[in-house]
């Protein structure tokens, strides 16, 4: 059994908060410049262009590369052999949470009632995803979620009858509708199975998924690919003023579900979607 203090959990939350507000992932940056150079309408090009300046700027001045630092979404991998002492983990969470917004100078964006809308103040509470894994580390990822694409997300229990092409014409009739409000060029998560929650986890969890790997299951994979292509077909574009750039990768997660239903959940992410983790 392995030891460790919840505070070294805490401090990891602190670190990468400030961490993937600051930095995109190299894959997705690297995806970004890659898309810029398909673009053959002179406005596409032109906001591509904006969007590596932005990552540039925010690099040389230290600073958040989105406005909308997000709240923040912790997964925790916990191995089953590991003893945390020295607290609450989730309180440990939140305190870390708490040092990364306010000592990283992050935007404070959550409200601790739905309705009266009052801000916490310090972008407490996370939203917190504990599994228990074997072995004696803990992985942290923090995942920083805007709302400009969080508010697109949807959810739909389709039944069992639903085919392949149902699944894909669902998650193109919600990009549509989404247009250019989620900030594209997107990633899409995609969750597929379980029930109505496990399903939107999925669909949270595929976009913390680096954008370089694609399904290990080859029918997703092969299913990933034609989304990708499709979604593209729409010519939203970045930014929403048309271009080939409508989604940068589409990530798609199952599970096993009931006999009875097919449950479906799309989560959106912007053009910088963020994610950090950390292995103790």
């Amino acid at each position: 059994m392995r030891e460790l203090s919840v505070n070294a959990v805490r401090d990891a939350v602190a670190s990468l908060c400030v961490q993937a507000n600051k930095t995109l992932p190299e894959d997705l940056k690297a995806c970004i410049a890659a898309a810029g150079k398909t673009e053959t309408q002179p406005l596409a090009v032109s906001v591509m262009d904006d969007l590596l300046n932005n990552l540039s700027a925010a690099k040389e001045l230290d600073c958040p590369i989105c406005q909308d630092c997000g709240m923040a979404v912790v997964f925790l991998e916990l191995g089953q052999d590991v003893h945390l002492f020295g607290g609450a983990l989730t309180d440990a969470v939140n305190e870390g949470v708490r040092r990364g917004y306010r000592d990283g100078y992050l935007r404070c964006s959550v409200v601790e009632d739905p309705l009266l809308r009052k801000n916490t103040g310090d972008n407490t509470p996370a939203v917190l995803h504990v599994s228990i894994v074997p072995g004696d580390q803990v992985k942290v990822t923090v995942a920083p979620k805007g709302f400009g694409s969080e508010n697109m997300s949807c959810l739909k229990m389709f039944t069992p009858a639903a085919s392949r092409e149902d699944i894909i014409q669902y998650v193109l009739d919600s990009v549509k509708t989404a247009g250019g409000n989620p900030c594209p060029p997107i990633v899409l998560g995609v969750g597929i199975g379980g029930d109505f929650e496990q399903c939107a986890y999925l669909a949270k969890k595929a976009l913390c998924r680096s954008v370089s790997r694609r399904s290990e299951k080859e029918y997703y994979r092969e299913m990933e690919a034609e989304l990708l292509e499709r979604v593209n077909r729409l010519n939203i574009g970045p930014q929403g003023f048309g271009g080939k750039t409508t989604a940068l990768a589409v990530n798609i997660e199952t599970a096993p579900t009931h006999i009875a239903g097919l449950p479906v959940a799309v989560n959106f992410g912007c053009h910088v979607t963020r994610h950090s983790s950390l292995t103790l």
